[in-house]
């Protein structure tokens, strides 16, 4: 079996330095395992590029690729198009993998399709937030890290021909969000099975909130709500409307939460700055989350009726 771990990346070079060494010093039990990464640069104006140039002898798997802005679906697309590996392998470029990450997912993905006998499933590892940046493996399991997603692509595998038949990334999702989901209602239609590996675990680092970053969360809302109605516009289902928040269920239960947007990113500001200051950034980050919610449903429902 052969990987190839696909990573595409924009203006992270600090943390993608963490992700490209934990990969270099993976753990491959089996010599009958072989790995590339397939790093895939999406027009980055950092130094990404020339500090990867700079040093290929320390990433000796490593294989550069450079496109223009084109946004995370292209940019996995194209990985792919160049792989070598039989298996294809979706981690993030903040993602700081454990040793045995990759003889995890090879491990599941053999023993599953020998139960099958078909190649019909991908594993899914396990993905562990963390503010961390110095040590970001250090960070435990967390309630708040389980997640429900059927196919997210922060820390998947599949066999590659599979991912082929099934159509690959829709690259009319240029802007945050949806892209994985929306390949993933595609494989469930084909009859894909999710199979969980807790043991391929994968660190995913996020800076603690500041205020600074609250505009930019605002505006990934807004890019969420758009890539949302793409999503619907190609699979119209309850499911997919239960994925997205766009239902008026999820309409009542923001404005209840936000008590009708009297909660905002405004009104919250000193309770924010006051918990970031004693050390408390993810509990600031959770408290933000309701009217960042409220933000994304509002605008699907908006987008939505002018679309009309």
């Amino acid at each position: 079996m052969f990987l190839s771990v696909v990573i595409p990346t924009y203006n992270r070079l600090p943390i993608l330095q963490k992700c490209l060494r934990a990969l270099e010093a993976q753990q491959l039990a089996d010599p009958a395992v072989g790995f590339e990464v397939v790093l895939v640069d999406d027009g980055s104006s950092d130094d990404t590029v020339a500090w990867v140039q700079r040093h290929t002898s320390e990433l000796p798997h490593v294989r550069l690729i450079c496109q223009e802005h084109g946004g995370p679906a292209e940019g996995r697309n194209r990985g792919v198009d160049a792989a070598r590996g039989d298996v294809i392998v979706f981690i993030d470029s903040d993602l700081v993998v454990a040793e045995g990450f990759l003889m995890a997912h090879a491990k599941a993905l053999h023993n599953s399709w020998k139960q099958q006998g078909n190649r019909l499933c991908f594993t899914y590892g396990a993905v562990i937030n963390t503010a961390n940046f110095d040590d970001p493996t250090r960070e435990r399991h967390k309630l708040r890290d389980a997640s429900w997603a059927y196919f997210a692509t922060g820390n998947v595998a599949i066999d590659r021909s599979l991912l082929e038949r099934s159509g690959l990334f829709d690259t009319a999702f240029r802007l945050y969000g949806w892209e994985d989901l929306e390949l993933g209602e595609r494989l469930r239609q084909l009859g894909v099975r999710l199979i969980r590996v807790p043991q391929a675990v994968g660190y995913h680092w996020h800076p603690p909130l500041s205020l600074e970053q609250i505009p930019r969360l605002i505006e990934v809302e807004r890019e969420r709500a758009r890539m949302g109605l793409v999503f619907y516009r190609k699979h119209p289902s309850r499911r997919v409307r239960l994925i997205i928040q766009y239902t008026w269920f999820h309409w009542l239960l923001w404005e209840l939460l936000t008590l009708g947007g009297l909660l905002n990113e405004r009104s919250l500001r000193p309770l924010l700055a006051w918990l970031i200051r004693r050390g408390h950034a993810a509990w600031a980050m959770e408290l933000l989350r309701l009217p960042l919610n409220r933000i994304g449903v509002r605008s699907l429902f908006d987008l939505a009726r002018r679309a009309v």
